[in-house]
C-alpha cells in the first residue's frame, strides 16, 4: 500500500472484565493487518459504562498485550470524549435523525408482548416519533426525559412512519457481499435518558474522527454493521471496510460464548502458555493456513491476508493450544527461557535444557524433570538382578553423551537383555518413569552416585 492508503485499525475492548480468546481473536487479526500493509493500530477502550468498566480492567488489558507483543501506536479512552459525542448527537438532533422517545422499560415490554401475540416482530413502533411538540412538552412537564432513537432510513416516504423491507448492502473482505434489511429492524436506542451514550453511536463517531479505514471484528456485528453504515451516511462520513470474522467454537463444536470467562488470557498465561504459541494460535484458527508456530510475529504478519480467512466457526481446543506451546518449547534455546528457570529453581543450564524441552508442554514442567535429575527420587525396581549386574558395570566418571551407549552395549553382553526388556528397568530405576528424555543426555545429569543409589533400589 502506499502511504496514503495505510490503514488505520482499531482494537476496542471493554474494560468490564479480562481479555479473553474471544477477544483477543480481533485484536491480533488487526494488529497483523496493520503490520502488513505499515498501517496503525489503535488501541480504544469503550468505556462509557461507568458502573462496570474497572482502571483494574484497562490495566490488565494493557498487560495482556503488551505480554502478547501487540503493541499500539496510540491509545484512546471513550470515557475521555463526552463532548464530542455531545456535539455529534446535537447535530443528528438538528437534522432530524435522532427524536426523542418517552416510553419506560415496563411499557416497551408490555408492547413487544402485544406484538408478539399477534405474531408480529417486537419492534419498535415509532410512536414517540409521532407525537406534536405540545404532546412531548406535556410529557417532559411530567418529569419524563428523553432518550433517543436514530430514526433508519427505511421508509418509502419522507411522511411516512412505516417501514418498508430496506436493504443495506456492503462488500465484506471475508464474507463477500452483505446485506441486512434495516426494514425489520428497531429504531436503535443511542442516548439514554440519564445522556449517556451507547456503543452503536460512539464507535461510529470515533471511527470517523479517528480515520479507520477497515473495521475488522466479529460476525455477530453484521447487522450492528447496517445500521453503522447508515450513521455514518447521516453524519456525511466516509465509510470504512469491513471484514466479519467467524467466532469460535470450541473443540465439541459447541458456542465458546459461555465459557470464555475460563478461557482469560491472564489465565491461559498463568497456565504456562507461551505468548507467540497463544498469538499463532489466535491469528490462524479459522483460516486456510495450518496452525503452526512462526518464528516472530512480524513472520506472521508476513503472511497475513484477510483473505484466508474462513466463514466456517473457527474451532479452539485448549489441549491443541497446548500442543503448539509443546511445539515451541522443543526448539526454544536455553537463553530465551534462563530466567524462567531459574525462578523455578532449576539448574543444570543449557545441557539440562536441551535434555528435556523435548519432553514438557510448559516451562514449568522441566522442574520435574530437574526434581528427578537432582533429588533424591524413588527409584521402581522392576527387575531387581538385571539392575544389580548393571550396576557392577556402570563405568567411572567423567560422563557425557556417549557413556549411555557404552554402558548398556555393556550390559546387553552380559546380560544378554535387549529392546525393552533391556531399557525399560533402567529407565525405571533412574527416572522412576516410564518415557521421558533420552537417558543418554539425563544420566551425566544424575550422576554416577545417585545413579547406583537408584539402581539398588534407594531413594537417592
Amino acid at each position: 500500500m502506499t502511504p496514503a492508503a495505510r490503514p488505520i485499525v482499531r482494537f476496542a475492548p471493554s474494560p468490564t472484565g479480562k481479555l479473553h480468546i474471544g477477544n483477543l481473536r480481533p485484536a491480533i487479526l488487526n494488529w497483523l493487518f496493520a503490520k502488513k500493509h505499515g498501517g496503525t493500530f489503535i488501541l480504544r477502550f469503550d468505556d462509557t459504562d461507568l458502573e462496570r468498566s474497572k482502571e483494574e480492567h484497562v490495566a490488565a488489558a494493557r498487560e495482556d498485550l503488551q505480554w502478547l507483543g501487540l503493541t499500539w501506536d496510540r491509545e484512546e479512552r471513550q470515557s475521555l470524549r463526552s463532548a464530542r459525542y455531545g456535539e455529534i448527537a446535537a447535530q443528528l438532533k438538528a437534522s432530524g435523525h435522532l427524536y426523542p422517545c418517552y416510553e419506560a422499560e415496563d411499557e416497551l415490554d408490555r408492547r413487544r408482548k402485544r406484538q408478539l401475540a399477534r405474531g408480529l416482530p417486537p419492534t419498535y413502533d415509532r410512536a414517540s416519533l409521532r407525537l406534536t411538540a405540545a404532546q412531548r412538552s406535556a410529557l417532559e412537564a411530567e418529569g419524563r426525559k428523553p432518550y433517543w432513537r436514530f430514526r433508519l432510513k427505511n421508509t418509502d416516504r419522507t411522511d411516512s412512519f412505516d417501514p418498508v423491507p430496506t436493504l443495506v448492502t456492503w462488500p465484506d473482505l471475508v464474507r463477500g457481499d452483505q446485506s441486512v434489511d434495516v426494514g425489520s429492524l428497531s429504531d436503535p436506542v443511542l442516548i439514554r435518558a440519564d445522556g449517556s451514550c451507547l456503543y452503536t453511536f460512539t464507535t461510529v463517531v470515533d471511527d470517523w474522527d479517528f480515520g479507520i479505514t477497515h473495521i475488522i471484528r466479529g460476525e455477530d456485528h453484521v447487522t450492528n454493521t447496517a445500521v453503522q453504515i447508515q450513521i455514518f451516511e447521516a453524519l456525511g462520513a466516509p465509510l470504512p471496510q469491513f471484514a466479519h470474522h467467524s467466532l469460535l467454537v470450541g473443540g465439541d463444536g459447541q458456542a465458546l460464548s459461555k465459557r470464555l470467562g475460563s478461557l482469560s488470557l491472564a489465565g491461559m498465561r498463568a497456565d504456562g502458555i507461551e505468548p507467540l504459541a497463544l498469538a499463532c494460535h489466535a491469528a490462524l484458527v479459522g483460516t486456510s493456513d495450518a496452525i503452526e508456530i512462526y518464528p516472530s510475529l512480524q513472520a506472521l504478519s508476513a503472511t497475513f491476508d484477510v483473505s484466508k480467512l474462513s466463514r466456517a466457526p473457527g474451532r479452539f481446543d485448549l489441549d491443541d493450544l497446548f500442543g503448539l506451546n509443546a511445539k515451541l518449547l522443543h526448539t526454544m534455546p536455553f537463553d530465551a527461557v534462563a530466567p524462567r528457570l531459574e525462578h523455578l529453581g532449576v539448574g543444570g543450564g543449557a545441557p539440562f535444557w536441551m535434555a528435556v524441552r523435548s519432553n514438557i508442554r510448559i516451562v514449568a514442567d522441566s522442574k520435574m524433570w530437574w526434581d528427578i535429575v537432582a533429588a533424591p527420587s524413588l527409584p521402581v525396581i522392576e527387575n531387581a538382578a538385571f539392575c544389580a549386574s548393571a550396576a557392577a558395570i556402570l563405568p567411572p566418571e567423567p560422563w557425557d553423551a556417549a557413556t549411555w551407549d557404552q554402558w548398556t552395549t555393556a550390559v546387553k553382553a552380559s546380560t544378554g537383555l535387549k529392546g525393552r526388556a533391556l531399557f525399560h528397568p533402567l529407565r525405571l530405576a533412574l527416572t522412576g518413569r516410564d518415557a521421558g528424555p533420552e537417558l543418554k543426555t539425563l544420566l551425566p545429569l544424575i550422576g554416577r552416585k545417585r545413579a547406583l543409589g537408584r539402581l539398588s533400589g534407594e531413594t537417592t
